[in-house]
């Protein structure tokens, strides 16, 4: 089996890989980096036309945006994912053509790929020509998957993005009797530094933040992305509301993020049975707690910044680099009394990026925006942390390489020198377009 490494190789951001044996081609993950410039794969026309089958991990654009460019390149085979992600990554795919109207992609790709699409169950086995496919459950966002490729020869494990935590939302990766000659996991997080609280911790640490800013009279803005993240933070903070612990002010949900949240209440059998049975036994639907207001006009978003009271705003996007977030900073940024609390993994490159690293001025979509507001961050990952990736590691018998990807270059480099020191793998932060045999 030979592996190519088409995107996300010493970066976060355009996942891309491509499977080879006995002639036939599948790629893992067609997705692309977004920041001031977006990025794709490193994939040619040629190319694309002789990939037999796609397989998506999950619905993120940095997993799936390339997509419609694929099927705009002749690309007319395939593409394999769980009902959750077919749902999700049309609501992406639709507003990254409507915010960036890529010249690359045409109507008929468009319409290509939504007749291609196959949808599969965890734990079913599927086929392209000799290559056999499982998707397993990744617990990163709502119908994630992990993508094991067996053939006669060899086994491969690609974790895309996962989580071994439970969450608010679902229960973490299986983990359990994998087996794999080679496995290629993410290292977003593979720093020696990257470990990380329990949930629990920072989401008290988060609320007591909120509670200080509503107390002072200020407006809180909490950027997140549209899928997965902004629904764990919504779910968690209406838990601290109804209990008291944080006081009760409007939770103001924008963008795509209602879209997301009904698509996740339509599929709550792929999350926790803690959710399913407060949904279908007790008549209690998180998904449209009373605390929630969702944003439907830009005269009720205009509205809720001059307005005088305080508040919680859950937008897009996660980086900030663009959508609604935009206007509430342009106006609400000025002022001290408001805050902004970052959720989420920030880009190098993105304006959440510069602001995590302390910058008092960004400029997003052409507007320079003077920050005057205080910045908190408190993690609240749906990655697997440092520890959680070397347990991962350890627990496969027989393991002979390990790719790592999906990851800032010092990281990966550094972690692939830590577990690859035992000798007991051949561990390899690869570069982009780089070719293995696995």
């Amino acid at each position: 089996m030979k592996v190519t490494f088409l995107g996300a190789a010493g970066e976060v951001g355009r996942s891309c890989i491509m499977i080879e044996e006995d002639g036939t081609k599948v790629i893992l993950d067609a997705g692309i980096k977004l920041g001031k410039t977006i990025e794709f794969p490193l994939l040619d026309k040629e190319t694309v036309k002789g990939v037999d089958g796609v397989v998506l991990s999950h619905a993120h654009l940095d997993h799936s945006g390339y997509l419609p460019h694929m099927y705009s390149m002749g690309y007319d085979g395939p593409t394999f994912a769980t009902k959750p992600t077919f749902e999700l990554t049309n609501v992406l795919i639709s507003d990254y053509m409507r915010l960036s109207n890529p010249e690359q992609v045409t109507k008929q790709g468009l319409s290509a790929m939504q007749k291609k699409h196959k949808m599969v169950e965890y734990g079913d086995e599927f086929r392209v020509k000799n290559l056999r496919f499982r998707l397993l459950s990744a617990g990163h966002i709502l119908g994630s998957a992990m993508v094991e490729v067996a053939s006669d020869k060899s086994r491969l494990l690609y974790t895309g993005d996962f989580n071994l935590a439970t969450s608010k939302l679902l229960e973490p990766a299986t983990n359990l009797g994998l087996k794999a000659d080679t496995l290629i996991t993410e290292s977003t997080y593979s720093g020696k530094d990257d470990i990380f609280k329990p949930e629990k911790a920072t989401m008290d640490l988060m609320v007591n933040s909120l509670n200080d800013t509503i107390t002072r009279g200020g407006k809180a803005i909490v950027p997140s992305f549209a899928v997965g993240r902004a629904q764990e933070i919504l779910l968690l903070l209406d838990d601290y509301m109804k209990s008291g612990r944080l006081q009760k002010v409007p939770i103001y949900i924008d963008g795509m993020i209602g879209k997301a949240m009904r698509i996740h209440r339509h599929n709550v059998i792929y999350c926790r049975d803690e959710l399913q049975k407060r949904i279908l036994m007790n008549d209690d639907d998180p998904f449209k707690s009373t605390n929630f207001n969702v944003i439907k006009t830009r005269g009720e978003r205009k509205n809720i910044i001059n307005s005088s009271e305080s508040c919680i705003i859950v937008t897009t996007s996660g980086m900030l680099t663009g959508g609604p977030v935009i206007n509430y900073l342009q106006t609400l940024a000025k002022e001290s009394n408001n805050k902004l609390v970052l959720v989420g993994y920030q880009a190098v490159g993105t304006p959440g990026r510069e602001l995590f690293d302390g910058k008092k001025e960004i400029q997003i979509e052409e507007k320079k925006i003077k920050i005057g507001l205080e910045v908190n961050t408190f993690h609240i990952s749906a990655h697997a942390d440092r520890p959680h990736l070397v347990n991962f590691i350890k627990s496969f018998k027989g393991l002979k390489n390990v790719y790592a990807v999906h990851g800032e270059k010092v990281k990966s480099d550094e972690f692939v020198a830590y577990i690859g020191n035992d000798k007991k793998h051949n561990a390899v932060a690869p570069e982009q377009g780089s070719t293995y045999n696995a």
